[in-house]
């Protein structure tokens, strides 16, 4: 009892100091699908992308956090004219936390269709189906009745369930972007979507425990400065029954060799997580490749118990084409951007 006492705790101070701890990464421009399934094969010059993510947070609590994604989109319908197409993503995550394996087990597939208004303007809009299990391992924790005066017995009757019990839902999201490149050097997107629109209902014990709706606001931008440097600013923000969630910062890129299609890049950048943390990010670019890891550096008032240790988050993205007879054109006229 006294360790899911200690867990329970423990998530009610991880929405009070980051906000909406649902599943959520520091690089959530590098997990597009998570943000807004409008953005399924939102790319200006690619036709397909896939890419992983890896977050551990506060591993010096009892109750750390572990989430993993793996995710692809693609285009798999385009006009004549290549102005207008569709995009199909899916999407799997896992997400773990406590000694009882608290468990999030995740699988989306995402549908969207880009709709290219003028040379300068484009409309996105998209939709997003899930199915998901929620599971805790009863196995892997300790009761007050196991306390024989010295430690915890595994041995003794717990008098509470045993194994492994789990709750399984259905969710549906949806989301739309306007992208906006005025010319060449620039590109901006602003993007709006809505989680857990059915609100179902998540529990282990027949309660009607239904999740609430969550909307997410995004608003990033590429600007290429020169030849050799270009600034990605982006701000995101997300609430869920009175939590919220505000990140802002910029990403730079700065090109260290040229040569055709195979550019290597280094990118280094600064986030904030508003009233939580400040978060660094370093990483390398190959052409397609994009590998980017970023750390967490806790400001609440929890730093003082995890030593200011907040989380460690790690993503490869790589895109790339069809190939010209299988893609078509696309007359976006704007820089490449993730």
């Amino acid at each position: 009892m006294r360790k899911i006492v200690f867990f329970l705790l423990s998530i009610c101070v991880s929405v009070q100091h980051a906000r909406a701890q649902g599943l959520h990464f520091s690089q959530f421009y590098n997990a597009p699908l998570l943000l807004n399934p409008a953005n399924s094969a939102l790319m200006s010059t690619d036709d397909y992308r896939v890419g992983m993510n890896y977050r551990s947070q506060w591993t010096k609590l009892a109750v750390p956090y572990n989430t993993f994604s793996a995710f692809g989109d693609c285009t798999v319908f385009k006009s004549g004219t290549g102005t207008n197409w569709m995009g199909l993503g899916v999407v799997f995550y896992n997400d773990v936390a406590g000694d009882g394996n608290l468990r999030l087990t995740r699988g989306d597939l995402s549908l969207a269709y880009h709709v290219q208004t003028s040379e300068t303007f484009l409309i996105s809009a998209g939709l997003s189906a899930a199915y998901a299990t929620r599971s805790v391992d009863y196995n892997k924790l300790t009761f007050d009745m196991q306390w024989d005066r010295f430690k915890f017995d595994k041995n003794l009757p717990n008098g509470e369930q045993i194994n492994i019990i789990q709750t399984s839902f259905y969710d549906v999201g949806g989301g739309v972007n306007f992208s906006f490149f005025p010319n060449e050097l620039v590109f901006i997107k602003l993007g709006g979507s809505v989680a857990h629109i059915n609100q179902p209902v998540e529990t282990f014990y027949n309660l009607t425990n239904k999740m609430s709706i969550r909307p997410m606001v995004s608003l990033d931008g590429s600007f290429v400065v020169d030849k050799n440097f270009t600034l990605n600013p982006a701000v995101y923000y997300t609430s869920q029954r009175g939590a919220s969630e505000i990140v802002a910062g910029t990403l730079l890129t700065a090109m260290v060799y040229g040569k055709g299609k195979v550019n290597s890049s280094i990118i280094a950048g600064a986030h904030y997580r508003v009233n939580d943390a400040f978060i660094g990010s370093l990483g390398v670019q190959f052409g397609g490749l994009r590998i980017l890891s970023s750390y967490d550096y806790t400001t609440s008032s929890l730093a003082s118990d995890i030593k200011a240790n907040g989380a460690f988050e790690f993503s490869i993205v790589y895109q790339g084409q069809y190939g010209e007879k299988m893609r078509g054109a696309k007359n976006m006229n704007c820089p490449r951007f993730y």
